[in-house]
């Protein structure tokens, strides 16, 4: 038994510390298609003292709006992007839309691809972080099939899942 305990001792000593590091700036997504689509690309993620900007560039969209979410687990092994989960929503709120007071912490809107497949935009959220309880590490960036209507519960009705990646930390 003793010799259990001591091994899990010293992994909390050192996750403790850990916990005074410095803040993480900047993170990465890298967007892989799922099954039988063909979206693919980076997110790139900023902390400013404004928020949190982002640098999207994703190509094999079909033209138009596609939602465009943190979901909760940083999860993308199931073929069609499921295993990623709900979206990213720690305080229990409804769906809505950057700019709204009442919305998931993962609701970033929707992005429009060119007339060429290609999504290259940046934005700036106010809302997401790459840190404390709103922070989006170890999550998943998920591209829509269809616009994100900002209303309807519980995702917008963006349709499926064509592209996912895993938030992890850059430099």
């Amino acid at each position: 038994m003793k010799l259990t305990i001591i091994p899990f001792l010293l992994c909390l000593f050192v996750l403790s510390a850990c916990g005074g590091s410095t803040p993480i700036e900047s993170a990465v997504a890298v967007i892989h298609p799922t099954v039988s689509n063909q979206a693919s690309g980076t997110v790139l993620f900023r902390e400013k003292s404004d928020g949190v900007h982002l640098k999207i560039d994703i190509r094999g969209l079909t033209p138009g709006k596609h939602g465009f979410h943190v979901h909760k687990f940083g999860d993308c092994s199931a073929n069609n992007g499921a295993s990623a989960g709900g979206h990213f929503d720690p305080h229990g709120m409804n769906h809505g839309g950057p700019g709204k007071e009442t919305r998931h912490i993962g609701d970033l809107g929707n992005i429009t691809a060119d007339e060429d497949g290609r999504a290259l935009i940046e934005k700036l959220d106010n809302t997401v972080s790459l840190n404390g309880e709103q922070g989006i590490i170890g999550r998943a960036i998920i591209i829509h099939a269809k616009p994100d209507d900002l209303h309807s519960q519980p995702t917008g009705a963006a349709g499926p899942r064509v592209g996912c990646g895993v938030i992890g930390i850059s430099h």
